[in-house]
């Protein structure tokens, strides 16, 4: 009976393939291969489900995965203008693009995880594929060139996209869309399309510097020399994470040691009752987070809060937990703790707001909505044990630990938190004071005639 059984389960089809993929012994070096070519992905329902609206393109698809869904197809029709307007002006055949494209497809297909079988090989697949690619590349361009005036705009002016008022009023949530980690499009592809047209390879600095050009003009510029971005959402976490002075990583504890129990990082407002003053820092790196344990001093990069910081911020953190190969760990996601514990209420807003500091320019509106973001940015979401920030976190928190510094924050936490308590404390030393005085001068007499006689 045994025997029969193990007979059958030789023949069965499941054995057969696993029996299969034992013995393919390069199966894991091409799986290898093949993630390394990921840089786009699918937000797993674990994530997605905490805000799905941060993972969702509003106005526009680019690239596959969105691609087709009603509330994006109107922008369809400008995408199919913009490659006109793009081939007019580039004076080369479109059948000229298309090959520079499809000669680099392995790599662009790669780049997305869990690309359907209806983009791929078979079936007109691959032809699609590029289609899209190059549409959705030269939309991207179009859109980016005018709103960065990096050429003259031969749109009509009253072009609901490409004019004035669409710069105005459409581009700001293109802008936003490209954000999406879901809705990412290989830089790789805006670099054949521009070798075609300026009849010349080695553009990646260029491309570079277009995109943050375009999705945030105020950021540090990028390091040159060091190769073409995977996707617009990388080349904003490279700025992000750019600056002359990023904080130090600390080598890893040994096994047997272990933080304090109470080593954790305090609210901007504990800190301040402890003696700490925040400062802004001199780059707008998020590792550029400093204290200065002579001073007591903790500078913090500023940080503009509006309302596509939840996006950006949710965004790249996706991207370092999906990406093995992001680069650097997940910066931006032990920025994103640091702050989070930080800002624990609006007066914690309030303090790192105040005009002093800077630290956070709030556009939002009310400091309770900024506190409410932080504290909503890092459910759900791991940390690696040693972080770029767990230095400062760790002095930090040695400062506040020393004894003169606890007494003092107790002391502003009891009475220093309100008028009402500054006053009975006062009037407590007051009361104090002319005790002492009417004593003193109640004993002074009696020492002075003994004086006398």
């Amino acid at each position: 009976m045994a025997a029969n059984r193990q007979s059958k389960m030789e023949e069965s089809a499941w054995v057969a393939e696993v029996e299969a993929a034992v013995a393919d012994v390069g199966a894991s070096e091409q799986e290898s291969a093949q993630w390394r070519l990921h840089s786009i992905y699918r937000v797993p329902a674990c994530i997605k489900d905490l805000n799905r609206k941060a993972y969702q393109p509003q106005v526009v698809s680019l690239g596959p995965f969105h691609h087709g869904e009603p509330q994006l197809l109107p922008m369809d029709a400008h995408k199919r203008r913009a490659l006109v307007h793009f081939l007019r002006r580039a004076r080369r055949p479109l059948a000229e693009f298309a090959a520079a494209v499809a000669g680099a497809s392995e790599r662009v297909e790669g780049a997305y995880q869990g690309l359907g079988d209806e983009w791929r090989g078979g079936a007109g697949g691959e032809e699609r594929f590029v289609e899209l690619m190059v549409t959705d590349g030269c939309f991207l361009l179009e859109v980016m060139r005018t709103a960065t005036g990096w050429e003259p705009n031969d749109y009509a002016g009253d072009d609901p996209v490409f004019s004035a008022h669409g710069l105005l009023y459409t581009v700001p949530y293109i802008r936003r869309d490209m954000l999406m980690i879901e809705n990412q499009l290989p830089l790789l592809v805006l670099e054949r399309l521009i070798a075609v047209e300026s009849g010349k390879d080695g553009n990646e600095e260029v491309i570079n510097r277009l995109v943050l050009l375009f999705l945030s003009p105020a950021s540090w510029p990028l390091t040159t020399g060091v190769g073409l971005a995977l996707h617009p959402l990388d080349i904003l976490r490279r700025s992000l994470l750019y600056g002359p002075s990023p904080a130090p990583r600390l080598p890893p504890l040994p096994d047997h040691a272990s933080p304090p129990d109470d080593d954790t990082i305090r609210s901007a407002e504990e800190l301040y009752e402890a003696g700490v003053r925040f400062k802004r820092s001199p780059t707008s790196s998020l590792l550029d987070i400093r204290f200065n344990r002579v001073t007591g001093t903790l500078y913090l990069p500023a940080i503009a809060v509006d309302d596509t910081t939840e996006y950006m911020l949710l965004n790249l953190m996706a991207f370092e937990r999906l990406h093995a190969g992001a680069g650097g760990g997940n910066d931006v996601t032990a920025y994103v703790f640091f702050m989070d514990n930080m800002v624990d209420s609006a007066r914690d807003v309030a303090i790192l707001a105040s005009r002093g500091r800077g630290v956070v320019r709030n556009a939002l509106g009310s400091d309770k909505a900024v506190a409410r973001l932080f504290n909503g940015l890092s459910r759900d979401v791991v940390l690696e044990p040693r972080s770029a920030l767990d230095g400062v976190h760790r002095e930090v928190s040695a400062y506040c630990r020393k004894r003169r510094n606890r007494w003092r924050a107790n002391l502003v936490h009891t009475y220093f938190r309100s008028p009402w308590s500054f006053l009975s404390l006062a009037a407590a030393v007051f009361l104090l004071v002319m005790t002492v005085l009417q004593t003193v001068y109640t004993v002074l007499p009696y020492y002075d005639g003994g004086g006398n006689s």
